[in-house]
């Protein structure tokens, strides 16, 4: 069993979104093996958005973060990090498909209520700074 990463950001709990988005997962046979929801500081922020630290839109991005609550969760299943990834959608919301959540739910691409891992390798790593 592969795990995943998702991050509720804080769009997604002031929608009252958190239900319907953890349904979809479950829904899709992924388990959830941890859950908390957690107030993010910068110095996490910074270090789970370390490939983004010289891009123009990162303060921005995590001064959002850090504005309110995240929910953090572990998921496991059969190709978990994929399966995630396909169910969030894309980044963009406007290029999301229909039937994802970013497709049916987000209006910005920054606030894209969802963070899903990319990679085995950045589930060790960010599991590490939310749950270690």
């Amino acid at each position: 069993m592969e795990k995943s990463l998702v991050l509720i950001k804080p769009d997604g709990i002031k929608r009252k979104l958190v239900g319907e988005i953890i349904k979809r997962y479950e829904y899709r046979g992924l388990m959830i093996e941890n859950i908390k929801m957690i107030k993010p500081t910068t110095n996490m922020l910074k270090q789970h958005y370390i490939e983004h630290i010289d891009k123009p839109f990162f303060a921005e991005l995590v001064d959002y973060m850090s504005s309110d609550f995240v929910v953090a969760i572990v998921l496991s299943g059969e190709h978990a990090i994929e399966l995630v990834r396909k169910i969030n959608g894309s980044t963009n919301y406007m290029q999301a498909e229909l039937g994802s959540i970013r497709g049916d739910f987000a209006n910005s691409i920054t606030r894209n209520l969802v963070h899903g891992c990319d990679s085995p390798e950045s589930f060790k790593r960010e599991y590490d700074i939310w749950f270690g």
